[in-house]
């Protein structure tokens, strides 16, 4: 699947969403549209991408106080923890590869105990001509790249303001906790 837009460099989008005033990133619909009329160039995300065999990688690309971009790399089986986004919207798009996501509805959390309790909601898949938006009700997901894709893939992520813990979840376990997130890369460099 194929998009109909020409593909822009980064710096086009990151252009783009400096100028989106600060009413676009508390609803979900005007970034999605934006990253769906404006696919990015992969060759353009050549400075921010970095792979890891054991694990994705978070890299920086731009962050303002309204909100932070970055490009996540995912190897074939590669897979997020299910987490949320700290009550801030988020919107996806795969300039390479195509992705899963798997939504979750939220019935129960205990931070302080540890416990929560997950029921699936449904599982969408993200590529060049789909980006996504995180469902503000139901904001619980993860993000997969199954074996059965075969590639590599890149996720670039747009949260509506930065944002550096969320809660992880095991639906399995029936557990949550909270973590501190990290980059690999800021801003092309290395940290």
């Amino acid at each position: 699947m194929l998009t109909t837009v020409k593909p822009v460099p980064i710096t086009k989008l990151i252009e783009g969403l400096r100028q989106m005033p600060e009413p676009a990133f508390t609803v979900t619909e005007p970034i999605r549209r934006f990253l769906q009329e404006t696919p990015v160039d992969a060759d353009s995300l050549a400075p921010y991408l970095t792979w890891d065999r054991q694990h994705y990688t978070r890299n920086l690309i731009d962050r303002t106080p309204l909100y932070e971009l970055m490009a996540i790399c995912w190897e074939v089986g590669q897979m997020s923890s299910v987490h949320n986004h700290r009550d801030q919207n988020c919107w996806m798009a795969v300039p390479i590869g195509r992705l899963q996501v798997e939504n979750f509805h939220l019935v129960h959390q205990d931070i302080a105990q540890g416990s929560s309790r997950l029921e699936p909601l449904n599982t969408i898949e993200m590529n060049i001509a789909h980006p996504c938006a995180v469902d503000p009700s139901d904001p619980v997901h993860r993000v997969i790249n199954p074996r059965e894709f075969g590639e590599r893939a890149v996720s670039l992520h747009v949260y509506s303001r930065p944002f550096d813990t969320c809660v992880v979840y095991s639906p399995e376990q029936g557990t949550c906790g909270e973590i501190q997130l990290h980059f690999t890369t800021e801003y092309g460099k290395a940290k």
